[in-house]
C-alpha cells in the first residue's frame, strides 16, 4: 500500500513539474518567437584515477530554434578532486560569436581565447545536492584583454530515487553571476531550470530553459534559450557521492 501511494504521489509531482517547464517554454514563445534560441551542449569527462580527470565540451547556439546560428565554442582541461566535497579545475577554450541576421554571418563579432581556474564545492542535504562553483577567467578577445569572475549555485533534486544514479529523473536549477575588475563590475546574470535523466552510470541527458541578462557589456547575443545537453562520465570506479552532471560553461 505504501509503495502504491508513493508511486502515485511521485507521478503527480512529476506531471506538475513537466507542466511547469512546458508553461515556461510556451510563455517565452508567446512573448516573442524570435527571442527563443537553441543551446546545444556535448560534454565528456574521463578519469585517469580517483583524483585526476580530463574533460572536453562543445557548444552550439542559435537565436532562433535551430536557426540563425551565431555562436560556437570548444574547450577542455583537467580536474583534480581534493576530496568528496572539493575539486580544482583548469581549462582552455576557443569562443566565436558571429553577426545577427543569419547563420554564422561574417565578419565575427568576437573571437576569443579563454583560460580559467576554478574551485567547485559540493554539499549534500539528505537527497538534495548543492554545488558552488567559483571561477576566475582570463579572456583574450577581439576587443582586447579582460578578466572575469563567476559564481554559480546549482541545486539538483532526484525525483524517483534518493540519489543521483542510473535511471534517475531529477530537477536542476542554477543561478550564475558574472563580474569583472573594471567598471561597471557586474556583467551578466544567467538562470537555468530544467529536468535531467541519468540514462546509465555514464550517460546523462538534460533539457531546460536558460535566461540570460547582460548589463552594459554585451559580448554575446540572445536572452532566452532552450538548452539540450548530452553528458558522458567515464568513471574510474564507483563514487561514494556522485558529482552533479552539469555543463562546464
Amino acid at each position: 500500500m505504501f509503495q502504491t501511494n508513493f508511486q502515485l504521489y511521485f507521478r503527480n509531482i512529476l506531471f506538475a513539474i513537466i507542466q511547469f517547464y512546458c508553461g515556461i517554454c510556451h510563455s517565452a514563445l508567446a512573448q516573442n518567437p524570435d527571442e527563443l534560441g537553441s543551446w546545444s551542449v556535448f560534454n565528456a569527462k574521463a578519469n585517469f584515477n580517483s583524483k585526476w580527470s580530463v574533460f572536453g565540451e562543445g557548444q552550439l547556439r542559435s537565436l532562433g530554434f535551430y536557426n540563425q546560428f551565431h555562436y560556437y565554442e570548444y574547450k577542455g582541461g583537467f580536474n583534480y578532486k581534493l576530496n568528496k566535497s572539493f575539486s580544482f579545475s583548469v581549462g582552455l577554450g576557443h569562443y566565436n560569436t558571429y553577426q545577427v541576421g543569419g547563420n554564422f554571418i561574417t565578419p565575427k563579432q568576437n573571437d576569443e581565447l579563454r583560460s580559467w581556474v576554478q574551485i567547485t564545492m559540493q554539499q549534500f542535504l539528505e537527497f538534495i545536492k548543492f554545488e558552488h562553483r567559483y571561477r576566475i577567467e582570463q579572456r583574450w578577445q577581439s576587443k582586447g584583454y579582460r578578466n572575469r569572475f563567476r559564481y554559480r549555485l546549482n541545486v539538483a533534486v532526484p525525483l524517483n530515487s534518493k540519489e543521483l544514479k542510473e535511471k534517475t529523473i531529477y530537477t536542476m536549477t542554477w543561478l550564475e553571476v558574472f563580474g569583472t575588475d573594471i567598471p561597471p563590475y557586474f556583467e551578466r546574470l544567467r538562470f537555468f531550470t530544467g529536468l535531467g535523466y541519468d540514462v546509465s552510470p555514464t550517460v546523462s541527458l538534460q533539457a531546460g530553459w536558460l535566461r540570460q541578462f547582460d548589463y552594459k557589456i554585451v559580448d554575446e547575443i540572445g536572452h532566452n534559450f532552450l538548452q539540450f545537453s548530452l553528458l558522458l562520465d567515464l568513471k574510474w570506479k564507483k563514487e561514494a557521492n556522485k558529482s552533479l552532471p552539469t555543463v562546464i560553461d
